[in-house]
């Protein structure tokens, strides 16, 4: 593409969108220009506390199970109290919870306040993106979500490389900084974000004692719409994949002799390319057919860390990371769009912390796997072991798109959202 060209794309891409999204996207930015100790939790650990890679697993999935938690509740509360609330009550939890954890010492704890960490940061994801799915009309949506995607990306880029410099001087200063800068988050957000809940959730009538009365969408509704809890399966299968960029590679970089600004200049990359590639590539794959899509994404993503194996200089674990960006570029904006179409409206926190969940899961689950495989076996069983789970998911998604309706290039696909009891089911078209 052309610079001329790439610059109209740009345009086409950021224009049209309300306010109160752009609001919530500096918000979003501002948060991840502070991010550090999800990703330099591992090295922390092992670099500066001297733990084993075993107990910086432990720890890290704590942090994970905190996301677990908080995952379920979380959606419930964006559907019955609001996504403001909620989204502050989080934002204030994380800012307190990680500046405390940067002056524990002792290991158990750096355990609890890890999981406290896990706990809030978390909960307000189910918010952000229910009030993104508010804010923005159907037909931009998809768009909306690959620019907040975007600037959760662009924040990590800078606050990646910048971090691990950081780290090289005080780890402290370190979770001081994400502290202040989720505070700034939370004032973005008090100021200039208003509520967005459907009306329909506001304005319920209230039981004898005065609580909301039910919205209409319950936990057990999202546990049996199949076709989504599937999507959630495999976005679990994913997620675990993803997360080893954050918690087995650090520790596998560490062990063979890098350091901590090393691994920041890496994995930058993927924030890099991410900043620069997102916009027309989200562009080119509008026309394609998703279900392909999520299949070679899935593939790139497992194959991209199995040539982690191969890696012996930063060069190389930067090209590694090359090849499972492109995977995350594409699945992102692709599985993000799906979620949002089978979530009804009145239920989208429910939804939308039934899918956090599964990226909460993966958290908890990989720095415990990436830990144990690279104690007793090496850190080549775990990219492996990746390159395994990513044909797992191609074949998890062939198997479950297959039998979805067909669909032209360029054609949206017709998706039937979960209907309410009093309601028959909604036809969206995907934007």
């Amino acid at each position: 593409m052309s610079v001329t060209g790439l610059g109209r794309a740009a345009r086409e891409t950021v224009s049209g969108l309300p306010r109160e999204f752009w609001w919530l996207w500096t918000s979003t930015l501002v948060n991840r220009l502070g991010a550090f100790v999800a990703t330099f939790m591992a090295l922390y650990l092992t670099l500066d506390r001297g733990y084993s890679a075993s107990y910086a697993g432990l720890v890290v999935a704590l942090h994970g199970l905190g996301g677990v938690v908080s995952s379920l509740g979380a959606g419930v509360m964006t559907d019955r109290l609001g996504r403001r609330p909620t989204m502050l009550a989080a934002q204030t939890a994380t800012a307190v919870a990680v500046a405390v954890l940067g002056f524990m010492t002792h290991p158990a704890a750096i355990a609890a306040v890890a999981f406290l960490v896990g706990m809030a940061s978390n909960a307000s994801r189910p918010a952000v993106q229910a009030m993104i799915a508010d804010i923005v009309p159907a037909k931009d949506r998809v768009r909306a979500f690959s620019l907040n995607y975007w600037a959760i990306n662009l924040g990590f880029a800078v606050s990646s490389a910048g971090a691990g410099f950081v780290a090289e001087y005080s780890y402290l200063a370190g979770f001081v900084g994400e502290a202040a800068m989720t505070l700034i988050c939370a004032v973005v957000v008090f100021l200039k974000v208003p509520e967005s809940r459907p009306e329909r959730a506001t304005a319920t009538a209230s039981d004898a004692s005065g609580a909301p009365a039910d919205d209409g969408v319950r936990l057990g509704d999202v546990l049996r719409d199949g076709r989504f809890m599937a999507v959630v399966g495999l976005s679990f299968v994913i997620a675990l994949i993803f997360q080893q960029g954050y918690v087995g590679l650090p520790v596998a970089m560490g062990a063979d002799g890098f350091s901590s600004s090393d691994f920041g200049t890496a994995v930058a990359v993927n924030g890099v390319l991410i900043v620069v590639l997102q916009i027309p590539v989200t562009r080119f794959i509008q026309s394609r057919d998703p279900r392909r899509l999520l299949v070679v994404s899935s593939l790139l993503a497992g194959y991209g860390f199995g040539l982690t194996a191969f890696a012996g200089s930063v060069g190389i674990y930067a090209l590694t990371i090359c090849v499972w960006t492109v995977a995350e570029i594409v699945n992102a904006p692709v599985q993000n769009g799906l979620v949002v179409q089978l979530s009804p409206a009145q239920g989208r926190g429910r939804y939308q912390g039934m899918y956090t969940l599964s990226w909460s899961a993966a958290a908890l689950v990989a720095p415990l796997m990436s830990g144990v495989v690279i104690d007793r076996f090496g850190a080549q069983w775990l990219w492996g072991t990746c390159a395994l789970l990513g044909t797992v998911a191609a074949l998890g998604y062939w198997l479950l798109m297959r039998g979805l309706p067909g669909e032209g290039p360029g054609e949206p696909e017709t998706v039937v959202t979960a209907p309410l009891p009093d309601q028959k089911p909604a036809v969206e078209r995907a934007a």
